[in-house]
């Protein structure tokens, strides 16, 4: 995906000439006089259309000038580019997807070969790399370990780089957006990035199922922090501080907090922990292609029977992640499962994956998981038609319909903390309030 702050202020001037309106000016100034905030978006719908469209207003450095802005990008011609480390990547597979192209890409490879940051690429973080139209590359920043970067800069032809431990500036961003056609596809628009759309469906993965429950009207908006160097270039993303998703009408709100003794995750402003027992799907996105019955025209054995787990139909290979923390009790083959993984929960909880096409690495009997760890890739093995996982929870040793068993949910807040969270949630839920208001506004 494209990572370039510099373009997107150019296409904002053309777009603030002429799309927008009296009445978002009005609000924007509004905003702007807001001395806390710093960096806003706002979007809105425009007035007698049916799609979505959206208004953006870019993070503004203060101390860069728009005319160098536009000076730089007309000379250079360069992008921004980033791209997310996945589970089992190499930097050769990082700087394919970052469209370098294979001269630089094979230089620099030989340049970093004794590189320590290239050794600890770490699931889940970003590289961000700077390249020409044609694939050269001429800068790489990666953040590992503790506040540590490396940095590759090409200069005369030559990949000279650092890895040094910096300090960073923090930026408070504020970001809102309607459901169109995807979560992903309004957070694109919105400028968000990847990385704090992913956390959003993270943090309601007990809460809303992002792909059968998501409608076309829902909103949401996010408080998130990024990470500047001294330049006042964006070097990192930080975490969600809290959000608002509106799903079918219904608001669900969540406060990052952490407290005194270090434990930190997301709460309700009430207090309650948002993290339940087990994730509502064992796949991040994907369609039920068979639900929980007792009657099933079986399309294999073609005769009726019980389905006493739920289908999730999505390609080979897509990721399946453990519902909830546990140990896992059986790895291997097992008749019409195929390959299977059945995890041990506390208490009287089971959770099994079936048809799986392999096993994550590591994943055998007696290994320790947690809540949201990969442990498999959906196959066709076994009785199956075609890719698909099939999940069962079972309680006391039943399989039961995971859509209607009551399960458990984590502590809320401790009382000895309950006093500093209601103050940090006072200022984060005014920040949602005041983005809302300006949406709710923008719609009229």
């Amino acid at each position: 995906m494209l990572y370039s702050p510099i373009s997107s202020k150019q296409r904002i001037l053309a777009q603030n000439s002429s799309k927008l309106t009296k009445k978002t000016i009005r609000w924007l100034v509004a905003l702007s006089s807001i001395p806390l905030f710093g960096i806003v978006t706002a979007f809105g719908i425009a007035p007698n259309t049916r799609s979505f469209e959206e208004i953006q207003v870019e993070e503004i450095i203060l101390d860069l000038s728009i005319p160098d802005v536009l000076s730089e990008t007309q000379t250079n011609h360069t992008f921004w580019r980033q791209e997310n480390i996945r589970r089992g990547d190499t930097i050769a597979a990082i700087l394919n997807r970052l469209d370098v192209s294979n001269q630089d890409a094979t230089e620099f490879l030989q340049a970093a070969r004794g590189s320590r940051a290239m050794r600890q690429l770490k699931p889940g973080k970003t590289i961000y790399a700077q390249t020409t139209a044609d694939g050269e590359l001429l800068t790489l920043r990666y953040f590992f370990g503790n506040e540590e970067l490396f940095l590759m800069e090409k200069t005369d032809d030559v990949f000279k780089m650092t890895e040094q431990s910096i300090e960073l500036d923090t930026q408070i961003h504020m970001k809102s957006g309607v459901i169109n056609r995807s979560l992903f596809a309004a957070t694109d628009n919105a400028g968000i990035p990847n990385n704090i759309a992913m956390q959003l469906t993270e943090i309601f993965a007990s809460e809303i199922d992002f792909y059968r429950d998501l409608r076309q009207g829902d909103r949401f908006t996010v408080v998130y922090e990024t990470f500047s160097n001294d330049n006042g270039k964006r070097a990192k993303t930080g975490r969600v501080l809290a959000v608002e998703f509106i799903n079918k009408g219904k608001s669900h709100q969540a406060i990052y907090f952490k407290s005194s003794n270090g434990a930190d995750g997301y709460y309700t402003p009430e207090g309650e922990s948002l993290r339940k027992a087990f994730l509502l799907s064992p796949l991040a996105f994907s369609r039920i292609s068979s639900g929980f019955t007792n009657a099933r025209f079986h399309p294999i054995l073609k005769e009726w029977r019980a389905h006493r787990g739920i289908d999730y139909a999505a390609p080979t290979g897509t990721p399946v992640r453990a519902t909830a923390n546990g140990i896992i009790s059986f790895s291997g083959s097992q008749k019409g499962y195929g390959n299977l993984v059945v995890l041990k929960h506390n208490g009287k909880y089971e959770s099994a994956y079936g048809h799986l096409s392999r096993f994550a690495s590591g994943m055998g009997k007696g290994k320790r998981v947690n809540q949201g760890d990969v442990i498999g890739y959906v196959g066709s093995t076994g009785m199956a038609t075609g890719p698909h996982l099939h999940y069962e929870l079972r309680v006391d040793g039943v399989q039961r319909d995971p859509t209607k068993v009551v399960l458990p949910t984590a502590p809320p807040i401790a009382k000895r903390d309950l006093n500093t969270f209601q103050k940090e949630t006072h200022s984060l839920v005014a920040r949602l309030n005041i983005m809302r208001n300006i949406q709710l506004a923008s719609l009229e």
